[in-house]
């Protein structure tokens, strides 16, 4: 856009035409600095850029990888970075204070689903023959955590345990990674923060340690760690190059759930609230294009962030699961039409319950130390997810004709709050979102309340 035609854009903008001035306001910040992590579900910030849904919203905007989850929650909440591709987990353990103190805000969920669990071939050498198979004779998925036994007894004989890579002490990898394993019977370990304990490996069976994901499929064929749980293109990446099998997707562990936010730290929210909206407005395109006629642009967005300052993997890679299907082996490619979800499911709503479910699991595995009341977690859920926000850029897009009303939930009637049906867990517990501690309280693994 040329400097004259932006100064327009802008002065539309700011006269509010065909809705209010609050929905039409100019972005206070228009150029922005976004930061993501180098995985498939950073699709959104991609597409927004490169389809000029950012353009069309008056913003100008960079994007940059980051070395690690850390770095790109540090540099969110210093101000290095206006917002960026973030875990679930982290805009909610930062404003309860786990490893970093700072308050956190989400208006756009990225997507659900899209991880994986995957094990080297050593490990899959010892239970391969134990394994339940399909008609065809080829494993039948998902495969429990309770078939890691062998590889257990095996390590055990050594003096050793198996060790597992997570991307991050808050990440949905490792709450998911801990779910399998403690559906299986096997204890993934406890964190103790007010002993001084934040390995999350106390009492453990299976040692789980933070790996970045890009390093993961090299560390595994290094041998430091047995297997690992993490989003794509990592787990297709160990296909391909013979490296590990996958067990189990995160679909299988549960559906539904919030996996990446986009997130910003509180204080830029209150100083840029119009810059916030045009943001969500224009994420939501993104994520409503990347889902459009049954996943028909999935092959130009593996294309796209197949390039070296997105993902930078091979772009067949990419397209196995943003594609529809997930590879198992090299010759069991299996279809996983719900593998990769960008919008549909109203994946972008920024669900209390979602946050909610993050934070009893941060409860089950001690990260939060002391109990707390049910109303807690109620507080926390709306101080960082902002499904207010979420709405008011939807209803722009509805009045600009740009989606429809049948995109988004009934806002008239929406709670924030998805049904008990509406998340599948692996063990068939049921998860409601209004009594966390009676949830826990489900368990023979992890804390009860």
């Amino acid at each position: 856009m040329t400097q004259p035609k932006r100064n327009t854009y802008r002065l539309l903008l700011a006269l509010g035409l065909s809705l209010s001035l609050q929905a039409w306001a100019a972005p206070e910040k228009p150029d922005l600095k976004l930061g993501f992590i180098k995985l498939t579900d950073m699709a959104p910030l991609a597409v927004a850029l490169e389809r000029g849904y950012f353009e069309d919203e008056g913003l100008y905007v960079q994007l940059e990888a980051q070395a690690n989850w850390k770095v790109l929650l540090d540099r969110v909440i210093d101000g290095q970075l206006d917002g960026a591709h973030m875990l679930a987990g982290q805009a909610l353990g930062a404003s309860i204070g786990i490893g970093t103190q700072a308050a956190m805000q989400t208006a756009f969920v990225m997507d659900l689903n899209g991880n994986a669990c995957t094990v080297s071939n050593a490990v899959w050498q010892h239970i391969a023959s134990s394994v339940a198979r399909n008609n065809e004779g080829k494993p039948q998925y998902p495969i429990s955590a309770d078939e890691l036994q062998p590889a257990l007894t095996a390590k055990t004989k050594q003096g050793k345990k198996l060790q597992f890579g997570m991307v991050f002490p808050v990440s949905s990898h490792n709450y998911e990674l801990r779910y399998w394993l403690a559906a299986g019977g096997i204890h993934p370990g406890y964190y103790a923060p007010q002993t001084g304990d934040n390995s999350g490996q106390l009492k453990a069976d299976v040692l789980l340690s933070v790996t970045p994901p890009p390093q993961m499929p090299a560390t595994m064929e290094a041998g430091t760690i047995d297997g690992y749980c993490v989003g794509e293109p990592w787990n297709q990446q160990a296909v391909l190059r013979d490296l590990g099998v996958p067990l189990v997707t995160n679909y299988d562990i549960h559906t539904n759930l919030a996996e990446k936010i986009f997130g910003v730290s509180q204080n830029w929210a209150e100083r840029y609230p119009q810059t916030h909206f045009h943001l969500i407005k224009a994420l939501i395109r993104a994520g409503h294009w990347l889902d459009a006629n049954n996943n028909a642009n999935r092959a130009a967005a593996a294309k796209l962030i197949s390039q070296p300052y997105y993902v930078g993997a091979d772009e067949k890679v990419i397209a196995n699961s943003m594609s529809g299907v997930f590879a198992y082996a090299r010759d069991d490619v299996r279809p996983t039409p719900d593998f990769n979800v960008f919008f549909r499911y109203h994946a972008t709503y920024p669900y209390y319950s979602d946050a909610i479910w993050y934070l009893s699991q941060m409860r089950r595995w001690g990260q939060i130390s002391e109990a707390k009341p049910d109303s807690w977690y109620q507080d926390i859920a709306r101080q960082v997810f902002q499904p207010a926000l979420y709405q008011q850029a939807a209803k722009a897009l509805i009045a600009e004709g740009k989606l429809s009303a049948a995109d988004f939930p009934d806002f008239a009637n929406e709670s924030g709050y998805r049904s008990i049906d509406a998340t599948r867990f692996i063990d068939g517990k049921k998860f409601d979102a209004t009594a966390p501690n009676a949830y826990l309280q489900q368990f023979a693994i992890g804390l009860k309340d």
